[in-house]
């Protein structure tokens, strides 16, 4: 079979994160336009490559002043280090439409192995339009990729402290990415 290549189509490409807040809520965060791509063969997806690109600095929780305070050196240091990357090393196909993929993740310059539970939601022919122009179809597929990382591993450790030995900010942090792949008709080969 031949090797397909998808990119991901960043305006329905994104990131959220969640992390416990004053031991009570969750805080949300987001992040818009990731840059990636997946090589697969289809009958062989122990094999696929997978890289994604997320701007850092365009953080959004929806207040303001939490998101300067996301963007700076107490948290991701945007200035030094504006991009974070994923690197698939390892596909485990679960069933037929769940994997497990394990890649590095670099946050502030700090790589670490990661799993994610990825779940394939299927492919779709649909419209593709450049300069008001139909030039579809275009094979579109959608995955959801679920994880969860320990922040102080990659020296995101700000905190403080609340009533009776609680923290503002929780060490565990729950990650969600929803990619909307589309196959590239000049990445295919043999």
């Amino acid at each position: 079979m031949a090797i397909t290549r998808w990119f991901f189509e960043p305006g329905h490409t994104g990131a959220e994160f969640k992390a416990r807040h004053m031991m009570v809520t969750y805080v949300r965060g987001q992040f818009k336009n990731i840059q990636g791509s997946i090589e697969v063969d289809p009958d062989k997806p122990e094999d696929a490559r997978i890289e994604a690109t997320i701007d850092a600095t365009q953080v959004y929780t929806g207040q303001p002043q939490r998101d300067a305070h996301l963007r700076s050196a107490d948290f991701f240091d945007v200035a030094h280090h504006p991009t974070w990357t994923f690197t698939g090393t390892g596909v485990t196909q679960l069933s037929e439409t769940e994997f497990e993929v394990t890649g590095d993740l670099t946050v502030r310059g700090v790589t670490h192995r990661v799993p994610l539970h990825v779940a394939y939601l299927g492919q779709w022919g649909t419209p593709w339009w450049e300069d008001d122009r139909d030039l579809g179809p275009r094979q579109r597929a959608g995955f959801l990729a679920t994880g969860r990382v320990n922040r102080h591993d990659f020296g995101v450790s700000w905190n403080d402290t609340v009533d009776r030995g609680g923290v503002v900010v929780s060490d565990m942090v729950d990650i969600t990415v929803d990619v909307e792949a589309v196959l590239d008709p000049s990445g295919t080969r043999s």
